[in-house]
């Protein structure tokens, strides 16, 4: 089975979920941004079924077993094949000066770096800036929308999931044509992606409710990236969640 055929068979899965799922959450109970909330928590548990079944696993033995160095290599790879999306979106977000520091990024690595494997412009000073389509989008002024789990593919708002088709086509992987070469490409890249989750398993082990903590985190990092690391003060944004953490333990 290819890569996007497990998606598409992902996706199928959680829909039947979502299509199964009854709402035994109360509105009022519900935090303004995830009114999908009843439906978002079955398709969360089927991910995490999944993770724990595949993903996880084989993350965990690709750190035992591929030396550091080679890892670091990995992640340099993918991370450097997406620079040019990113110098595109700054130039889209009228930050030409990133945009063009992302394409000497990309020179740089993929000559010097070889491909990309050394990070040798990081080494050298250069600043990096990643933005993705959705990040663009919000910076033109397009709201969030309800946060979204999507089968297999994880927490997003609902303004990056409809952007993420521009994000994969933007992306060289998914353009290599055969298929023998392409989905262990993707299959490592999401191995390589689970590993450099691991040490965030900890904050979720000691959570009494993995999906409020998943969800909130995803929407604090988004709005930190964003607001290009210096988000508008918003205390009320996490009040309702905070609340919940407290009503919790006085009722222990």
């Amino acid at each position: 089975m290819t890569i996007h055929s497990a998606l598409r068979g992902g996706s199928l899965i959680g829909i039947l979920l979502l299509a199964s799922a009854c709402a035994s959450i109360p509105p009022e109970q519900r935090a303004e941004h995830d009114p999908w909330e009843p439906l978002n928590r079955p398709v969360y548990k089927f991910n995490t079924v999944v993770d724990s079944a595949i993903t996880k696993p084989l993350a965990k033995g690709y750190r035992k077993v591929v030396p550091g160095p080679v890892k670091t290599g990995v992640t340099n790879v993918f991370v450097n094949l997406t620079t040019p999306r990113s110098a595109l979106n700054n130039f889209l977000q009228g930050k030409p000066k990133r945009g063009f520091s992302e394409i000497g990024r990309f020179l740089f690595n993929s000559t010097v770096g070889i491909g990309g494997i050394f990070d040798v412009a990081s080494a050298s000073g250069m600043d990096q800036y990643r933005e993705d389509f959705g990040q663009t989008a919000a910076v033109w002024g397009v709201g969030d929308g309800p946060f979204v789990m999507l089968p297999i593919l994880g927490p997003n708002t609902l303004r990056d999931a409809i952007l993420m088709p521009l994000d994969i086509a933007s992306d060289p992987v998914f353009h290599i044509r055969r298929s023998d070469v392409r989905d262990p490409v993707v299959v490592l890249r999401i191995i390589d992606l689970r590993y450099r989750l691991l040490p965030t398993d900890k904050l979720l082990e000691d959570s009494k409710d993995r999906y409020l903590t998943t969800r909130e985190s995803y929407l604090q990092n988004r709005e930190y990236r964003i607001y290009d690391g210096n988000p508008p003060e918003d205390d009320d944004f996490y009040d309702e969640y905070f609340d919940e953490e407290e009503e919790e333990e006085e009722q222990n």
